[in-house]
């Protein structure tokens, strides 16, 4: 956990562009929250032409939707520096204006949440609960924590 997914309209994202993004993203989510790099996935979805609208309108512009789910616990301070520091990187990164792109944070219980085969620990919880794991998890998990 966190789960990122960015839905996008009207442009298309290379290859490239997306691995920056999903980096960027996950450094941001680590540094801001203190969480580990392996913690966090980034899911990309391209919104079919004329399948977006607002107001009962189809949007032409360029739009990106940046949605986290991430676990409950941490300060609204965090959370609001979390938002503006996502917001700031798709801005950098996509070149989109600052009014097409919305970002959106959930928040859920970590008990009700299983990643790598286990039920998630409290924020704050990631060294206990990694001691825990089986050694090739752990293996596993280490190489993607690297930068």
């Amino acid at each position: 956990m966190p789960t990122y997914t960015i839905e996008y309209s009207n442009f298309k994202l290379s290859f490239k562009k997306k691995e920056i993004l999903a980096k960027e993203i996950t450094k941001v989510h680590s540094r801001v929250t203190g969480a580990n790099l392996y913690f966090a996935q980034v899911l990309f979805h391209e919104n079919k032409k004329n399948n977006h609208f607002m107001g009962g309108k189809i949007i032409k512009e360029k739009q990106i939707f940046l949605h986290g789910q991430i676990r409950s616990g941490r300060t609204p301070n965090i959370k609001k520096n979390l938002i503006l520091k996502l917001r700031d990187a798709v801005k950098k990164y996509s070149k989109l204006r600052q009014d097409n792109i919305w970002v959106y944070i959930v928040e859920l219980k970590p008990e009700q949440m299983i990643e790598y085969g286990e039920i998630l620990p409290r924020s704050g919880g990631e060294k206990s609960w990694f001691k825990k794991l089986n050694k090739n998890l752990k293996k596993k998990l280490k190489k993607l924590d690297e930068n």
